[in-house]
């Protein structure tokens, strides 16, 4: 604009030296011609070549003329095709690549072209999504307050000869970068990911847990948590956590297992074991809800021991269909009426004694390389066990084991909330036959019936 009325100045004083050189010759042809044989009268073609004074005079008044109509064309009518130009290259931003274009455009934006919007250098995420173009990112940048004016990051785009090369992905820019910055932050394509993932399916115990974090803590980007420092929270969880779920019913001394959810978690490398744990007991809530915690009293257990039937049945069930039945089974094996030895009698438990025997001989580091639920060497019977793992014996031991084993999933919570008892089964085993499907029987002599037929016994 400044430009613009500088010019506007400039072309009235040409135009009125113009005027005057043109007063001056119009004087001049103005002036009577001399009659022949009047005094001072010389022939056109003859004496000191006035004429061609004249014309010289004249085509130099024409020249003067075509230079002041040009000034004055340009004064008045570079607005309107600038704004002709500048809309034009709104439209078509190709058009850009054309130097009068481009510089039409840049005197047009101005110090929008290298503006901030502002001082703040907070992080803003930005997403190319597939197929944005030049243009839409300039309105999604404008938009989201990252540019003053759209067009300054078209611009800069293509003064750079980056646009039509964006990567989709996430990105991460501030409101006080200038539209350069910011064409030069997305032409490098989005920064390598600043979270990690981490899959906790269903049926892990705290220490597979603290396995698959251990693993994490190498490579890009790494895990800064330390595993061990997770493994102490949530094997003795301080009083200022358990005061923070007033849902979460556990016996003294207990630990969080059973109540870890299984997710796929999204963190910053940086997270602590605390607020990691937080997190795991958050999607737990989330996802059980309320109406599962509050057991109605028909159930006959708490739900502390609820989610400890359900641990057991995660292991045991290797279908959703069959874990009513499954834990109608632990049921009806708990009602002394039906089942007279109170006992459980599950293999499982014996894997979680054995799997806690020996993950305790090696340092956490190395749990990574040790494989659960593997092989029993040895037998466990006459072995004196730990006092936290003793009541985990269901051979030996009536009722329900002490507490969870694993974390269970919603299935396998709802099957012990509701458990199929109706049959009356007693006993179940796999087929072995490949389809993950059980055997049940009611009674020993079925059972044992069962066992030789899948090849358990002879």
């Amino acid at each position: 604009m400044r430009e613009s009325m500088a010019r506007s100045d400039v072309a009235p004083a040409m135009a009125d030296s113009g005027l005057a050189a043109f007063a001056d010759l119009q004087d001049e042809y103005a002036r009577p011609s001399n009659p022949r044989g009047r005094p001072g009268y010389q022939s056109p073609t003859r004496g000191s070549g006035g004429g061609h004074h004249g014309i010289l005079r004249f085509l130099a008044f024409m020249a003067v003329l075509v230079v002041v109509m040009g000034a004055i064309a340009l004064t008045v009518l570079r607005p309107l095709l600038t704004g002709a130009v500048v809309g034009w290259a709104s439209d078509n931003p190709s058009a850009l690549s054309m130097p009068l274009v481009a510089d039409l455009v840049r005197e047009d934006l101005g110090s929008r072209l290298t503006t901030a919007p502002s001082g703040d250098s907070t992080e803003v995420p930005f997403v190319i999504a597939t197929g944005d173009t030049t243009r839409l990112l300039g309105q999604k940048l404008a938009s989201g307050g990252l540019v003053v004016d759209s067009r300054a990051f078209v611009f800069q785009a293509y003064q750079q000869k980056v646009a039509g090369t964006w990567t989709a992905g996430n990105y991460v820019l501030r409101k006080n970068m200038t539209p350069a910055e910011i064409v030069q932050a997305l032409a490098e394509g989005p920064p390598p990911d600043p979270t990690i993932t981490i899959g906790l399916r269903e049926g892990l115990r705290i220490e597979q847990i603290t396995a698959k974090l251990q693993t994490l803590t190498v490579g890009k980007p790494a895990l800064q948590m330390d595993p061990q420092d997770f493994y102490d929270l949530a094997k003795h969880p301080p009083d200022e956590l358990l005061t923070s779920y007033p849902w979460l019913h556990l016996p003294a001394g207990a630990s969080l297992e059973g109540f870890l959810g299984a997710a796929t978690y999204r963190v910053k490398p940086n997270i602590t074991a605390d607020a990691f744990v937080r997190m795991l007991l958050d999607h737990f809530y989330e996802a059980v809800g309320p109406d599962r915690i509050n057991v109605p009293k028909a159930r006959g257990l708490s739900f502390y021991q609820v989610v400890t039937m359900a641990s057991l049945v995660e292991q045991e069930a290797a279908l959703d269909g069959e874990r009513r039945l499954i834990a109608g089974v632990f049921t009806n094996r708990l009602n002394p009426k039906k089942f007279p030895l109170g006992m459980l009698q599950s293999d499982i438990t014996i894997f979680y004694i054995n799997d806690s025997i020996q993950v305790a001989k090696i340092a956490v580091p190395q749990w990574v390389n040790y494989l659960f639920l593997g092989p029993v060497k040895g037998q466990l019977a006459g072995v004196t066990l730990p006092t936290e793992l003793e009541g985990y014996d269901t051979y030996t031991n009536k009722g329900l084991m002490p507490g969870p084993i694993d974390t269970p999933s919603l299935s396998s919570i709802d099957a012990a909330l509701n458990p199929d008892t109706k049959a009356g089964y007693l006993f179940f085993v796999a087929k072995n036959d490949g389809s993950g499907t059980s055997a049940f029987a009611k009674t020993q002599a079925e059972h044992e019936k069962n066992l030789k037929k899948y090849g358990y016994i002879k």
